[in-house]
């Protein structure tokens, strides 16, 4: 036998030979492409764009692509399953008791074989992952490296590291009398893992409450002697293929292809009449050295990859070698073909694309370490490359290298949404930041060359003080049957809060998008840039089917995060291009939990002030100076700021609670509906008089808050500082007038500091202002919002999730509801409601099941969505209904968990295609009311 390398060992060390610098190597010369971008460009093209990365915390060492999941087979024995549409991990499987050496799909895509080091090969209904059989051999094979099936003769062949090629005929599985149990493998020793370590002591293995080794359920079947060819190859079977028109006599016949440790590759028919038992055909030798380790079928010609970074090309038809190609300076472990390209991969963790005259044309880093798997598919008619590797991703890559043909003139899938979304969140839209003026503007224009390109009217309103503009799109939808046709004004807004990652904070660059376990990471993806492009693009998809029957208005601002300054201006001086608006529909927040969709129908207002006290005296030491004689600014600051609120931050402004309208019935039962889905859904949140309390103080009651506070001189605990400042804002509900908040701040703050006999001046500034807003939740556009939100989202898998500690309310009195004597219950945040999500390591997995969700006994309950009221403050929402007397709606398009305005703010794919799907539903539906 020729010594050979084990797949399996290189895989199982992390770093080695991936990590290897290859900055010197001349053709290998390719810097890593980094998070979030698209990769470097080689010399001959342009690397392919990395679409998203799935994140699991082991090696990645085999990979099967069906028409919806990605399936991944990891170093610990797992099968994982992945959506190929919201690119979330589904579900694991602990399948094997060793490491996933190789995943193959039936040609129907309803079985899934799987082979590892634990000698066996399981087969798996794809539906639901439950296993169906247990194949082993009599003998001890070792690893088994690959596994193939022929649905035609529905035979299994496995290839093992013992050198042979073994097979099993599941037609037969009912005649062969059943194994012994003690025969299985799991009771065999294994001169490795049953050897005994220091003290003589053998590590146990698992074992079930029946006393039997564990195992995944299935029927046993046993390999007969007789389907067993011993050395098949001259070295360890690293892998196999099936191929069709091979033999003269029989064009439709499956033939194996396998490829061994011995350089050597062989092909071989298959008895239909015997079991399907192999008989040699022809032999493709090799140099006795290179092993070959990968292997890709293109019709008759065949792509295989050996040690020493050599690529073979082989025309099956004449059994001739027609080219080698030095495809990479290290072992090549993965050759995929597809849309007629080769790509390959290997150790160094850099892969190729190659045409049909075998030239690279592009090389990119596609990994962070080996490269071990890799699979060519077609999804949502793009093209894409999937690997895998030991930096424990899988990587989907764009390799179309074009858009396919748009429909209509409009490329408007959801790919290019997310492409359109990536380009929009690398401008630094960031309003708050003088310096970035320019970037606001460039990212606004491009903003409107994209509603352009989707055949928009377009305009760009200049606001005072040359703030950044608002961008104004019009689409025209069909003629009305009598008089004009309805319209719809969405409005959102393409700036953003400031993103430092000077910290590392972010797992991301946040101006660099990068799709990672389903969700899209990039500050304004949430809030607001997703939502925007999600109703554009759905706008785009109506366009294209010619079914747009009203005119629909987009106004996308940017600087709402600075009180929208200067948009009502601007509106106001544009309002006979923007015309009679008969509903308005914005899409700016998040649900209040990770699962349940909401609709928003009222908000707070708020006024934000500065409160500052200055002496006339410099600032001084309070060794020297410090006496009851001097009027300190901040002790006059803290005394006046302390007469603003009493015990439980009840406010104290005259007359400030008097507007407040009571609960009215219906909110009391929309409250009820919205604990009751939280509470069933996670426990721990509590009981729910405690939470609906906590959802009203947050949504539907006033409230004032300090904020910051600024001192002058040096920051040491000597200074009497001159100047004193604070920030502070007050939430206002409606029915509060705002104007009149803040004239009763202001006269409160003056008659109090009056009292002080102060020698300090103050001054009041109200920096910005919002009014609150209360919508109609029985109203069409609200109906119909819930009827699309129903339709898109589908029913509620009931299932409960547990997250934060439960709630203390032992010190609430039952009676009266009021807090009684000891420690105040803490609230309920959106934090806790959020689930306590943490961004900050990529490797998430979900709980290890046997089976998809769908064979889980779960109730599902119809997903209404929850009527939710909010604490936050929009200022354009309220302007807009007054302004063109038309109701507002809000849709918040994002998961409680999105981390808005914080670091590793993201969103969910399949929330941004759903809120794509709903829009396009109002946008069609609407109209008709």
């Amino acid at each position: 036998m020729i010594p050979t390398r084990s797949r399996y060992p290189r895989a199982s060390t992390d770093g080695v030979d991936g990590n290897t610098d290859t900055t010197s190597k001349g053709d290998e010369s390719i810097a890593s492409a980094g998070r979030g971008r698209t990769p470097n460009q080689g010399a001959n093209g342009v690397a392919p764009t990395l679409f998203h990365r799935v994140k699991h915390d082991k090696t990645i060492l085999a990979l099967a692509v069906s028409g919806q999941h990605i399936f991944g087979g990891t170093e610990g024995g797992e099968i994982l399953v992945w959506s190929l549409e919201a690119l979330q991990l589904k579900t694991t499987v602990q399948a094997h008791r060793r490491s996933v050496l190789s995943l193959f799909l039936s040609q129907d895509q309803k079985l899934l074989f799987s082979s590892a080091g634990d000698a066996i090969v399981h087969v798996w209904c794809t539906e639901t992952l439950k296993c169906l059989y247990n194949i082993y051999s009599t003998y001890d094979v070792g690893d088994v490296f690959c596994v193939v099936y022929s649905s035609a003769l529905q035979t299994v062949y496995c290839g093992a590291q013992n050198t042979s090629i073994q097979w099993y005929d599941l037609k037969q599985k009912d005649t062969r009398p059943a194994p012994d149990p003690k025969a299985h493998p799991s009771y065999r020793y294994n001169n490795f893992f049953d050897s005994k370590g220091p003290g003589g002591v053998a590590t146990p293995r698992p074992v079930s409450s029946d006393g039997t080794f564990q195992t995944q359920g299935g029927r046993d079947l046993e390999i007969d002697k007789q389907y067993i060819k011993q050395y098949a190859h001259y070295g360890y079977v690293y892998c196999m293929l099936l191929s069709k028109g091979l033999v003269k006599n029989g064009p439709d016949d499956d033939v194996l292809i396998s490829g061994g440790g011995d350089g050597n590759i062989k092909l071989w028919s298959l008895d239909a009449d015997n079991g399907g038992t192999i008989l040699e055909l022809d032999e493709l030798p090799g140099d006795g050295y290179n092993s070959v380790l990968t292997m890709a079928l293109d019709g008759t010609f065949l792509y295989s990859g050996l040690l020493e970074g050599e690529v073979n090309v082989w025309d099956l038809d004449t059994r001739q070698q027609v080219r080698s190609v030095k495809a990479h300076l290290d072992d090549v472990l993965s050759i995929s073909v597809g849309g007629g390209f080769i790509f390959s991969a290997g150790a160094t963790g850099n892969a190729k694309k190659f045409n049909h005259k075998y030239e690279c044309i592009t090389r990119w880093r596609a990994h962070e370490g080996l490269v071990l798997a890799s699979a060519v598919t077609s999804y949502n008619y793009r093209r894409i490359y999937v690997t895998g590797g030991n930096d424990h991703c899988v990587s989907i890559w764009d390799v179309d290298g074009h858009s396919p043909e748009p429909i209509g003139g409009i490329n408007n899938s959801n790919e290019q949404m997310i492409n359109s979304l990536s380009k929009l969140i690398a401008y630094k839209t960031v309003s708050s930041d003088p310096s970035l003026a320019e970037e606001c503007r460039r990212g606004a224009t491009f903003l409107r060359n994209l509603f352009k390109r989707f055949g928009a009217t377009t305009d760009m309103f200049n606001t005072d003080d040359q703030r950044n503009p608002v961008v104004y799109a019009k689409f025209k939808g069909g003629s009305a049957k009598k008089g004009r046709s309805k319209r719809i004004l969405f409005y959102g807004h393409y700036d953003v809060i400031a993103a430092d990652n000077d910290q590392g904070k972010w797992i991301v660059d946040p101006f660099s998008m990068e799709g990672i376990n389903g969700y899209l990471y990039g500050r304004g993806v949430s809030d607001n840039k997703g939502p925007v492009l999600a109703a554009l693009y759905a706008v785009g998809e109506l366009l294209s089917e010619q079914s747009l029957d009203a005119d629909i208005i987009f106004l996308i601002e940017g600087e709402e995060e600075c009180g929208s300054r200067g948009f009502e201006k601007a509106i106001r001086r544009n309002k006979e291009m923007i015309g009679d608006i008969d509903w308005i529909l914005l899409a700016n927040s998040y649900w209040i939990d990770d699962e349940v969709p909401c609709l928003t129908y009222g908000l707070r207002g708020v006024v934000h002030a500065t409160v500052q006290i200055e002496s006339e005296h410099p600032d001084l030491h309070s060794g020297v100076d410090g006496s009851e004689l001097m009027d300190e600014p901040l002790k006059d600051l803290v005394m006046l700021l302390a007469i603003l609120s009493g015990p439980h931050g009840r406010v104290q402004i005259p007359g400030f609670y008097n507007p407040v309208l009571p609960v009215t019935e219906a909110e009391e039962e929309r409250y009820a509906a919205i604990t009751k889905t939280l509470i069933r859904r996670n426990p721990d949140l509590g009981d729910s008089e405690t939470l609906m309390m906590s959802l009203q103080r947050r949504w539907r009651e006033p409230s004032l808050t300090i904020h910051r506070f600024h001192v002058s001189g040096p920051e040491n605990s000597t200074i009497i500082p001159r100047l004193a400042r604070a920030a502070l804002s007050i939430r206002l509900v409606p029915d509060q007038d705002t104007l009149k908040i803040q004239e009763s701040l202001t006269t409160l703050l003056e008659e109090s500091f009056r009292t002080l006999e102060s020698k300090n001046s103050l001054s009041i500034s109200i920096d910005h202002r919002a009014e609150p807003w209360l919508g109609d939740p029985d109203n069409e556009i609200f109906q119909t919002l819930e009827k699309a939100i129903m339709d898109v989202w589908g029913p509620l898998d009931e299932g409960r999730r547990s997250s934060m500690p439960l709630l203390d309310t032992s010190s609430r009195n039952p009676s009266t509801g009021n807090p009684g004597p000891g420690p105040k219950a803490s609230p309920t945040t959106s934090s806790t409601l959020a689930n306590g999500s943490d961004h900050t390591s990529m490797a998430s997995t979900s709980p290890v099941t046997k089976h998809f969700p769908p064979m889980e006994q779960h109730s599902r309950l119809p997903r209404k969505p929850l009527y939710i009221r909010e604490g936050g403050s929009i200022p354009a929402i309220r302007f807009l209904e007054k302004e063109f007397k038309a109701p507002a709606a809000h849709l918040p398009c994002g998961q409680a968990s999105d981390s808005a305005h914080l670091d590793n703010e993201r969103m969910r794919v399949v929330n941004l295609y759903n809120s794509r799907e709903i829009f396009k539903r109002v946008f069609r539906e609407l109209p008709k009311k």
